[in-house]
């Protein structure tokens, strides 16, 4: 049974972990250090539990509890601590959290963490490989010197330690581990500021753009710029129940093991995350095409710069056949990728881009009109302005609907729904947020693709080829506020009374000062 455990408390005790490292180096840096031991954690305390219940019911056969815990989720294996010179053991211990958190004190922490860490994606390796190649909790460049490194290791295994963070089975459920990752990350982004951008969307937005692609049962599911995974596992919730696959593609090493244990986290463990260069060098392929998705989601980063268009010509998958994005902005590169990689007259497509996408001319222009008149566009929504920590700048998202295609179950569809939510915010100590209640709005309005004044407008295909395949929100859906008619004469005769209040003050004020004076 259960025990009542507060997931507040526990997201609570997780962050206050941090404060070990706070000053030493920022946000983008210390978070890998916290959730790779947070993970560690967890299946340490699922082995411990399990092993706790197996000695209940099989007394002291231990082979039979080795066979039993050999089927584990994550097994963890013994690790060995070898003269370097003689290769003679010097220590051999149980690679887990506990044995660990046993050795606090050691001189050699940062190491005996490496070796554990070293030990448990060796016994996992269809699951874990690279995972924990680039954290090393022995790094004098990241964590100090010596001395200071091991004081560090100690209070993080100390804190880590904490009955709040017992996350065995038998006393909390499955999913608060899940939810203390993500707040984690969110609270990291938070604090990382700019540097956030690598690993990280808001949670309510990745909600919305999961929500408008419209994920169900059986579907395939990929995002080809994953970052730390969170906009998979909200694609995922959509479906409802565990009949989904997940696939994802990510450039940044550090955020890709991110990515894979929160996968593991939230029990995706089929989930298939690629190591690469989504744009130059995609590894989602089969049979030399690219796979095939019925939902493709992705926050790609804005504008990139240097992302590959020197070959984009020449590419062997013929995702730029509608035109080659310039080489300083790629995100038509990252479009073209998704749409290519949407399923043809079926796949469905949600993206968030810069507002810049949406009206830039040359290449840019050429593939946009190229997919509008593809027949593939189907909403545009323009978000409020501060909704990222990376960015103040206003976003959109972009749905793309194959089914639109001549043959597909939407081709008689021609119009393009513009929703203009920018106003529509939650506002923040530091940052803006969107509401339950704002992406229902967005969402009854996209379902029913009608006219909403001053918020949504339909537009058919020669509206928007009138405007030279112009998406800019505001050319098709008018929020102007006439601003109410001003009595000059009322203004003045207020003017008037105020200057005459003011005048009677000042006479009084004069007259107490010359009271005090005497």
């Amino acid at each position: 049974m259960n025990e009542k455990v507060d997931q507040k408390d526990i997201n609570n005790a997780a962050w206050s972990v941090c404060d070990t490292f706070r000053g030493v180096m920022d946000a983008a840096g210390y978070k890998d250090y916290i959730l790779v031991m947070l993970f560690v954690k967890y299946i340490s305390d699922v082995w411990k539990d399990h092993y706790e219940k197996y000695r209940q019911q099989y007394g002291d056969d231990d082979e039979r509890i080795r066979r039993k815990l050999e089927r584990e989720r994550f097994v963890l294996p013994m690790a060995e601590l070898k003269d370097p010179d003689t290769g003679e053991i010097e220590d051999r211990f149980l690679a887990d959290f506990y044995s660990l958190y046993e050795r606090r004190n050691a001189t050699n922490i940062g190491e005996l963490i490496n070796i554990a860490l070293d030990a448990i994606e060796e016994a996992n390796k269809v699951k874990l490989e690279g995972v924990f190649r680039n954290i090393d909790f022995n790094s004098e460049a990241n964590l100090g010197k010596t001395k200071d490194r091991n004081r560090r290791l100690k209070l993080m295994l100390e804190d880590f330690r904490k009955p709040q963070l017992d996350m065995r089975p038998s006393r909390v459920s499955e999913d608060v581990i899940g939810n203390t990752y993500i707040y984690l990350i969110e609270r990291f982004a938070s604090d990382a500021g700019k540097k956030a951008g690598e690993f990280y969307t808001p949670h309510k937005v990745s909600e919305l753009v999961a929500k408008l692609a419209g994920p169900r049962p059986g579907n395939r599911i990929c995002d080809p710029a994953c970052g730390s995974g969170g906009l998979l596992i909200e694609a995922a919730r959509e479906v409802g129940d565990g009949n989904y696959a997940l696939f994802g593609m990510e450039v940044n090493g550090s955020t890709w093991a991110l990515a894979r244990m929160n996968m593991f986290l939230h029990k995706a463990d089929s989930a298939r995350i690629e190591w690469c260069n989504t744009l130059t060098s995609p590894t989602l392929v089969e049979n030399d095409r690219l796979m095939k998705f019925d939902i493709v989601v992705a926050n790609p980063p804005f504008s990139l710069k240097k992302w590959g268009a020197e070959t984009a010509e020449n590419d062997r998958y013929n995702r730029f056949w509608r035109g080659v994005p310039p080489k300083s902005k790629g995100d038509w590169a990252f479009i073209s990728h998704m749409v290519e990689a949407a399923l043809e007259k079926e796949g469905r497509v949600s993206v968030v881009v810069p507002h810049g996408v949406l009206f830039r001319g040359a290449a840019e222009g050429r593939i946009r009109r190229h997919m509008i008149e593809e027949n593939l566009l189907d909403a545009v929504i323009g978000l409020p302005g501060n909704l990222f920590p990376t960015t103040s700048i206003p976003v959109a998202i972009l749905v793309f609907d194959r089914s639109r295609e001549k043959g597909g179950l939407n081709q008689d569809r021609t119009d393009v729904l513009f929703v203009d939510a920018s106003r529509e915010f939650s506002s923040g100590k530091n940052q803006n947020a969107l509401s339950d209640e704002h992406i229902e709005k967005i969402l009854a309005t996209v379902k029913g693709r009608k006219d909403v004044d001053k918020y949504a407008h339909l537009a058919g295909f020669d509206e928007i080829e009138e405007n030279d395949f112009n998406l800019n929100i505001p050319r098709y859906v008018d929020t102007f506020e006439e601003e109410e008619e001003i009595d000059i004469d009322a203004v003045q005769r207020e003017i008037d009374a105020l200057e005459k209040e003011l005048a009677e003050i000042r006479l009084e004020m004069a007259e107490k000062l010359k009271e005090i004076e005497r």
